[in-house]
């Protein structure tokens, strides 16, 4: 069984944000971790096309939909390069393959009678592509994310009987692993309690989607199809594409990963209509918090907006990494706060992971002809060999939870409590009496091996960083062997060339 990840498909009216990054970098560490523990990974990510929001924004800057869909789409390209993200599948919801997909789910939901002709009224944000729940003073209303006035729809909608789906729906999401966090969950929960209405699946004044068959002027509302990106990834790149078997590569999910903004379409809409198809539902839809910049919402007006271009020039990819995924608890906000950012790599990264390797490495060099000790007794009970496999198990368990943050937490553990360990021994007191040599030896492959294990739970997180520690210890990792059993104690071969130490990773200064 393969276990599929998929970041939402992002939508193409902008370039990526420092939101996009943060997801796509969560599910890059997920899918880098399963994939580590011998699992067959699919990694889904793409860019979502349609809509009237699209069609606008092309028009604004003078171009066709398609050309405008096919720039920005280039630029997330490019930035999954950049970041060096390992997805599997990027599905683009205005190909071929994508619309016949659309097409083949609307004929088996239409087959359940789950689709009537109706007329929908009511404000509308085009941002969101949702209509808002009657607000008070609409004419003036602006919407809560996109800070723009709604606009008033009254048009003849094809509609999907969500109201028939309840019950369903309610012992859906009352199981505790549905969806995640279990504030999100209870957001969700409050909602569908409130009762489901039947929601509208076409548009009549949106060109720029996939026309509804045998409907004259219809295209299906931009999340009745953008959803069904997660379905036709599937069967991209094979020779023979269809419904069945997009469903028989893969289907269901793991794991979605979401903002919160974007929760309902995902566990209420989605479920129901994968109900309605015949197919089986998602195990988790987790809903990730929105990220500020010093305190405050980040937006053009305010001219605070990270671009995550200029982060990565500046600072490179995993001090990036680890400030979003060790510093933000997964589910909840995040803040990007600069001197914080600068702090947290120079105190986690550069002196505590960084010198303790450095100048371990060092010593073992000036003691032992520039090669780890040998005749070395490996001891699996030994203080540092007990807290490295007490670590390990921790740090699964959490990353199997998708607490990335304290899996990090766990890593950085390990590392104070090595350097406390060195400290604490001070082997370059004990080389002085040559009758300490074979302790000293074995203090020294200690904190080397200790390094070495936590340089490979820093794999999936940081793998440059990661390399690096292997590349200082003249370690090599090697892919054919199961991770887990590298991870084990006294792997790092004794009396092995240690290269001459340099920084893994240089000091930042906060500007």
């Amino acid at each position: 069984m393969s276990f599929v990840i998929t970041t939402p498909l992002y939508y193409v009216n902008d370039k990526p944000h420092l939101g996009s990054i943060y997801t796509t970098i969560v599910c890059d560490a997920i899918a880098r971790y399963k994939r580590l523990l011998g699992k067959e990974v699919i990694f889904i990510t793409g860019v979502d096309e349609h809509g009237l929001k699209i069609q606008r924004t092309a028009n604004e800057k003078g171009v066709d939909p398609q050309t405008h869909c096919n720039n920005i789409t280039n630029i997330f390209n490019d930035n999954w390069k950049d970041w060096d993200i390992t997805y599997d599948k990027f599905i683009r919801t205005s190909s071929n393959l994508h619309e016949s997909i659309v097409s083949e789910f609307y004929a088996r939901v239409k087959k359940s009678d789950d689709i009537y002709m109706g007329v929908q009224k009511g404000w509308y944000c085009v941002g969101c592509e949702e209509f808002k729940d009657n607000p008070e003073n609409s004419s003036t209303y602006k919407c809560p994310i996109h800070q723009k006035n709604l606009e008033w729809r009254n048009e003849e909608n094809l509609f999907f009987r969500l109201s028939k789906y309840q019950k369903q729906i309610e012992e859906i999401i009352n199981k505790p692993t549905f969806i995640e966090p279990k504030e999100r969950r209870n957001e969700i929960i409050n909602f569908v309690a409130k009762g489901l209405k039947d929601f509208s699946i076409s548009r009549t004044n949106v060109s720029w989607g996939i026309p509804v068959p045998g409907i004259d002027n219809h295209t299906f509302y931009v999340w009745f199809d953008a959803l069904l990106g997660y379905v036709s990834a599937l069967s991209l790149n094979e020779k023979e594409n269809s419904l069945k078997k997009s469903i028989n590569a893969g289907w269901p999910p793991d794991i979605h990963l979401i903002g919160k903004d974007i929760l309902r379409f995902h566990a209420v809409y989605w479920p129901a209509m994968l109900i309605s198809a015949g197919f089986e539902l998602p195990k988790t839809v987790f809903g990730h918090g929105f990220l500020t910049r010093e305190g405050q919402k980040m937006g053009k007006s305010l001219g605070n907006v990270l671009d995550p271009k200029v982060l990565l020039s500046k600072y490179g990819r995993d001090p990036v990494r680890w400030y979003l995924i060790k510093d933000i608890s997964l589910g909840n906000d995040g803040d990007f706060q600069n001197k914080r950012f600068v702090d947290i790599i120079n105190n986690d990264l550069a002196n505590t992971i960084g010198n303790l390797l450095n100048r371990t490495s060092s010593m073992s060099r000036k003691w032992f002809k520039n090669k780890v000790p040998k005749d070395v007794k490996i001891t699996r009970n030994s203080e540092l060999a007990y807290l490295s496999k007490v670590t390990v198990d921790k740090y699964i368990n959490n990353f199997n939870a998708y607490k990335l943050d304290l899996a990090s937490r766990d890593i950085l553990n390990l590392a104070i409590k090595t350097n406390l360990y060195l400290n604490d021994k001070q082997p370059w007191i004990l080389i002085k009496n040559e009758s300490n040599i074979p302790l000293v030896k074995e203090i020294i492959y200690n904190v080397l091996e200790s390094t070495r294990i936590i340089g490979l739970l820093l794999l999936p997180l940081l793998p440059e960083l990661s390399a690096k520690i292997d590349a200082q210890l003249g370690f090599i990792y090697k892919k054919e062997v199961l991770w887990k059993n590298q991870l084990e104690w006294g792997v790092l071969n004794q009396d092995s060339e240690l290269p001459n130490p340099i920084p893994i990773i240089n000091k930042l200064e906060y500007e």
